[in-house]
């Protein structure tokens, strides 16, 4: 599954799945600033995990649109 990019300013939140335990799928957001100095990435992490791949990343779409909706430019 492809991950999917959401952008606010200079910030890109990245939201991705990733396979954890046996058939259970955890959504994570990697959020970086494009602002031509060093990456100074951070991740975050769905709390709890999702049956399927599609559920995660669901989650993690959201947990990305939360963490940009928190960021004053």
């Amino acid at each position: 599954m492809s991950s999917i990019i959401y952008t606010k300013g200079l910030f890109k939140a990245e939201a991705d799945v990733r396979l954890v335990d046996k058939g259970l799928y955890q959504g994570w957001v990697n959020l970086s600033r494009d602002d031509g100095e060093d990456p100074d990435d951070t991740v975050y992490e769905v709390d709890g995990t999702s049956a399927s791949e599609l559920e995660a990343l669901e989650e993690a779409k959201a947990l990305a649109h939360r963490i940009l909706g928190e960021i004053e430019l």
